[in-house]
């Protein structure tokens, strides 16, 4: 049995889940040209994970997840949203 995750039920605001965004059309080209990549060579994140679930992501966005460190400060990876 498994509970249906809603938006309301997640927060971001805890300190250790990161902040996700989800990358316009522009910035996802922006990204692969830098990096002389497809979104598929991105690691990726299923859509069935609860922060993908509560920012409305579906397969085929790219997400910016931005982590707090304590010896780098921010470190910025991106993730390729893929089915189950």
């Amino acid at each position: 049995m498994t509970k249906e995750i809603k938006k309301k039920d997640f927060t971001f605001e805890h300190e250790l889940v990161p902040q996700h965004t989800i990358l316009s059309k522009k910035e996802i080209e922006e990204l692969l040209a830098r990096y002389r990549i497809k979104p598929y060579q991105l690691p990726s994140i299923r859509a069935s994970d609860p922060a993908v679930l509560a920012i409305e992501s579906k397969p085929g966005d790219v997400l910016k997840i931005v982590r707090r460190s304590s010896t780098a400060g921010e470190i910025v990876v991106y993730r390729h949203v893929v089915e189950d």
